[in-house]
């Protein structure tokens, strides 16, 4: 154990008996307890494995190689179409992370030998995504705005096309790109300040 991480497991939330049910699963699997992304991160030779995080309905294990992971027992879920390779466990009560337990070390295992088998996930390239009619537009339209979007890092760049493209209506799309033309054109990212 991390006390370092101690207070995310002492603090208020719906989860905090499962959190501390996953906490003591993880670590019986020799892992290394960091904390990133403000979460409980669990790290082999300084390599991601997996995380704890929570949300409204659920609380969960991210695997940040899932996807190449066997799940016989179909529980690795994509978070969203647009997450390419890592995978979550949901958890709705602490019963189910007991009942689990066993289950879950096993899956644990599996992710360090996926780790440690060096193999790694052909990412898609941001040229892959469908680009949102209303960006493409404007970028055609804009000499400089396309120049600019096409100077950002690709992760940048994805991040952009999924926020504008999660949008239902043209509108808001349209609405979207117009308000942040400008830290496109200032060379930033999504949620740079």
């Amino acid at each position: 154990m991390n006390p370092k991480i101690d207070w995310f497991f002492n603090k208020a939330t719906p989860w905090q008996k499962e959190f501390q049910q996953l906490r003591d699963i993880i670590l019986d699997c020799d892992l290394v307890e960091e904390l990133k992304w403000g979460q409980p991160c669990y790290t082999f030779e300084k390599k991601n494995i997996v995380l704890i995080h929570g949300f409204k309905e659920y609380c969960a294990l991210l695997f940040f190689k899932g996807a190449l992971m066997k799940d016989p027992k179909k529980i690795l879920i994509q978070q969203t179409e647009n997450v390419q390779v890592a995978r979550q466990i949901r958890f709705t009560s602490l019963a189910e992370i007991v009942k689990m337990k066993s289950t879950l070390k096993k899956y644990v295992y599996e992710a360090i030998a996926v780790e440690e088998s060096g193999v790694k996930v052909t990412l898609k390239k941001t040229s892959d995504f469908k680009m949102p009619e209303e960006l493409q537009v404007r970028l055609n339209k804009n000499r400089a705005l396309k120049t600019a979007f096409n100077a950002l890092t690709p992760g940048r760049q994805r991040a952009y096309i999924f926020y504008f493209s999660s949008a239902k209506q043209s509108k808001t799309r349209e609405a979207r790109v117009e308000k942040y033309t400008q830290k496109i054109l200032d060379g930033m990212g999504l949620d740079d300040e």
